[in-house]
């Protein structure tokens, strides 16, 4: 290199000797003056060079130890098979002086399914990481689980073993590993089939009935939905849970978006939604849970001479965009919570439809609203279809102002003059401004929401729980007892036929220190 940088000089001095002596003069002047920085920056890289070992300055105190930001990395149920988010926690050297740890291991070697990245490199096994005085290292964890015979939820443990002076320590990785069937091509249904409730269901892409076929669900079985799959229903779809094991339609992240406060399957829009086309009729759905879905259940254009569905004891809940949206439809809704949405709760346009005992609100937070809670229509993209619509002991609510107009906040009128439109409301809450007619019975109009036990925000951590809170929470007591004997116990079990009177909504009051108890 010597001879290279010679031979370029001599060049340099041999080309200059050709130039006027004012050339010249002003090229060695700019030479000069870049001299002094050259000369700094090349100091620089020779002090972090020569800093690089800092050997001789490492702690050897035993004392000198390492912290950790936490004891034991844990991770929610992994589905075996399929990775695991990435979790990560910091080294951190507390001490004065600069410490050498000489050994971090991952204590299996890889074979229990963890990885780890140490401060930007892979491996199992790592030595002679320096980590300065005063300062922080991140470790990167994955974990895959490896399918087994168990339908339970297995532990699968292991440690990350670091060694300082002689002294070692060590961080606890724990992970659950679930197995599923898994469906990671989507699947589509040619015959009658069952799901059972031993394992839960995994489905990429979407799970699609075939026209004339009908798929049943038993109690207990949770589908684990990833990022956009759909169900989509041209047959028949009969999921029917109980109480104590209720079927769960929800996304597949099992991890937080935000640590300890927002998990994702508190956060909107993790999967498709469910679909049921124009030619699917008769589906039955008890005692089941929808929830965080781009949209919740939507009918397509349809028939309302046959039952498109019947929906009781059910939650639909937490959507990116309309939660319910039906369109020439004949569907039954009881006993059922339909809330918070990014679009409408409930959208109902021409068809046949009742909802007893059912409370719409609409609080969402994590998606800009600009819909009221209930919209109902007898027209839409200039088509006209017949609208009959009843709404018995329900409430109607959400974050919006009831307004100074009639019949606006939660609740959105679309009257056209081409197809008849009969709605009744009999012992609702509204929230709106309104007055009782032919189409309003003893209806508790209002600018003020009732008062729930959970109404999210990061206080709650986003968890909501719409039960009245109180015995003055508006709507106890005040339902019409004559439609609540067909329907004596609420969505919980909970006995409406009590001496305080049937509650409007899909929940009987209950006080929380009777609940306790029980």
């Amino acid at each position: 290199m010597g001879y290279f940088y010679a031979i370029k000089w001599i060049s340099f001095r041999s080309y200059q000797e050709t130039k006027p002596y004012s050339y010249r003069l002003s090229r060695m002047d700019t030479i000069k003056k870049l001299a002094a920085p050259l000369l700094l920056l090349c100091l620089m890289a020779l002090n972090l060079l020569s800093c690089d070992g800092l050997d001789e300055n490492y702690s050897s105190d035993p004392n000198h130890r390492l912290s950790f930001s936490v004891d034991t990395l844990s991770f929610d149920t992994v589905f075996t098979t399929i990775g695991s988010a990435t979790k990560e926690f910091m080294i951190y050297n507390r001490n004065d002086r600069p410490l050498l740890i000489s050994e971090i291991l991952l204590a299996s070697g890889e074979e229990t399914g963890f990885r780890i990245n140490v401060d930007g490199r892979k491996g199992d096994h790592f030595q002679n990481v320096r980590i300065q005085a005063n300062d922080s290292l991140y470790v990167f964890v994955e974990v895959t689980v490896n399918p087994n015979a168990s339908n339970q939820p297995l532990l699968v443990d292991d440690s990350i073993l670091f060694t300082t002076n002689g002294v070692r320590q060590s961080v606890r990785l724990e992970a659950y590993g679930q197995n599923v069937n898994l469906y990671k091509n989507g699947l589509v249904l040619t015959q009658d089939t069952h799901f059972t409730a031993e394992r839960p269901y995994l489905i990429y892409d979407s799970l699609v009935i075939s026209p004339n076929v009908t798929l049943h669900i038993d109690p207990g079985v949770t589908l684990y939905m990833h990022d956009t799959a759909k169900v989509i229903a041209y047959g028949t779809l009969l999921a029917q849970g109980t109480r104590e094991a209720p079927i769960v339609f929800r996304g597949d992240r099992l991890d937080f978006i935000l640590d300890d406060l927002l998990p994702y399957d508190r956060t909107p829009s993790q999967w498709g939604g469910i679909f049921f086309r124009s030619e699917s009729f008769h589906n039955k759905m008890d005692h089941v849970i929808v929830r965080n879905g781009k949209t919740g259940l939507t009918f397509e254009k349809s028939s309302p001479d046959e039952s498109k569905l019947q929906l009781s004891n059910s939650q639909i809940t937490n959507m990116g965009e309309n939660l319910f949206f039906a369109l020439n439809c004949q569907i039954e809704v009881t006993n059922t919570e339909l809330t918070n949405a990014g679009g409408g709760v409930v959208v109902l346009v021409g068809g046949e439809y009742r909802f007893v005992h059912c409370t719409l609100a609409n609080f969402m937070t994590l998606e800009k609203r600009i819909t009221p809670c209930l919209t109902m229509a007898n027209n839409a993209n200039q088509e006209s279809y017949p609208l009959k619509a009843a709404f018995d002991n329900c409430i109607i609510d959400g974050s919006f102002d009831a307004g100074k107009e009639e019949y606006k906040g939660e609740f959105h009128l679309s009257i056209g003059d081409d197809a008849p439109f009969e709605y009744r409301f009999n012992h609702c809450v509204i929230k709106t401004k309104g007055s009782d007619n032919d189409h309003f019975k003893e209806v508790l109009f209002t600018n003020a929401s009732p008062s729930y036990r959970l109404k999210g925000g990061e206080k709650n951590k986003y968890r909501f729980d719409f039960r009245p809170d109180s015995l003055t929470t508006l709507g106890v007591g005040k339902a019409d007892i004559s439609v609540t004997q067909h329907y004596p116990a609420d969505r919980y079990g909970i006995n409406r036929l009590t001496d305080n009177g049937p509650t409007i909504g899909a929940y009987e009051f209950v006080p929380k220190e009777e609940e306790e108890t029980n």
